[in-house]
């Protein structure tokens, strides 16, 4: 047993494996929360089942057959990637403006800083029913502002044309900080020397930030980009709870399709599975397509 225990103790003594033992809970908790219940996903869609695992039937692919034929599945998807193209653009343009803004270590801009962080920890569907409230047009501040002032008041969260940049524009607000405070980290590591270089040369301050700033943060605006896009087409708290999808299903997204197929009757748990391995698919190949651009474009930056 000593031997043994000696053996085990000098294998894991060298550094390049002692780093494995490290990294196990996390890769545990990656394999039980995220690497099974995909598998089981997968699994799931070619069956007919409840969420009772009662009435089974192999179904093979009809699911995924159904999935396009579907014509609700259809437009969330559509709907989805509406929204994704509204508030990636959106949140990374807020997000770099306000980390420029703000990248000198004033007092007001450490403070600015922080309050603009403060919706970030805020939980999303509470931010939606505030954001409900506010846009009522019946008992909302926004529009009786608006009606003070003689403008006509729009109808936010019911317009079927106004409903998901609503969305859009909530979720901006509340996810703006992250990216910001990640470009702004980004920016703060840049050399002063290349822009006292810079300023020497005579360059503006349009050309500093987009010969200098934007190359020098490219890594990590490729990084804000791809998380967002991820964030994005898998977008369901503030949809649910600000608009329930509607209204005339505008801005129903597949996670709240696949959620309603799923989890309301007829518990359709096989359809909502298959649906969400298409969602998956999906994002995958968004993601790893913007990985590709993003990579080319940080080699073609250096």
């Amino acid at each position: 047993m000593k031997n043994y225990r000696a053996s085990l103790s000098t294998y894991w003594n060298k550094p390049s494996r002692a780093g494995y033992l490290f990294l196990a809970p996390s890769i545990l908790v990656l394999l039980f929360f995220t690497v099974i219940p995909l598998i089981g996903t997968f699994a799931l869609s070619f069956f007919k089942i409840n969420i009772f695992f009662t009435n089974t039937t192999f179904t093979g692919f009809d699911n995924f057959i159904r999935v396009f034929q579907d014509e609700r599945a259809v437009r969330s998807l559509i709907h989805t990637l509406y929204f994704t193209l509204l508030e990636t653009p959106a949140q990374i343009i807020v997000g770099l403006l306000f980390a420029v803004l703000l990248s000198k270590n004033t007092r007001f801009n450490r403070f600015c800083r922080s309050t603009f962080y403060i919706p970030v920890i805020c939980s999303l569907t509470s931010i939606a029913i505030i954001f409900s409230m506010l846009l009522d047009p019946n008992i909302g501040a926004i529009p009786y502002v608006l009606s003070q002032l003689g403008m006509p008041i729009p109808q936010f969260f019911r317009d079927p044309t106004l409903a998901m940049p609503t969305v859009a524009f909530m979720t901006v607000w509340k996810n703006f900080g992250v990216t910001m405070t990640i470009l702004l980290t980004s920016i703060q590591g840049i050399s002063p020397s290349l822009y006292e270089s810079a300023e020497m040369d005579g360059a503006t301050k349009k050309e500093q930030f987009f010969n200098i700033t934007l190359p020098q943060i490219v890594p990590s605006l490729g990084f804000c980009i791809l998380t967002n896009l991820i964030g994005s087409m898998q977008v369901f708290d503030q949809v649910y709870v600000a608009t329930g999808g509607g209204p005339q299903f505008k801005t129903e997204t597949a996670v709240q399709y696949i959620y309603s197929r799923g989890f309301s009757a007829p518990y359709e748990l096989g359809y909502a599975s298959s649906l969400s391995s298409v969602l998956f698919v999906l994002v995958a190949m968004i993601a790893i397509t913007a990985n590709v651009y993003m990579t080319r474009k940080e080699r073609q930056m250096k």
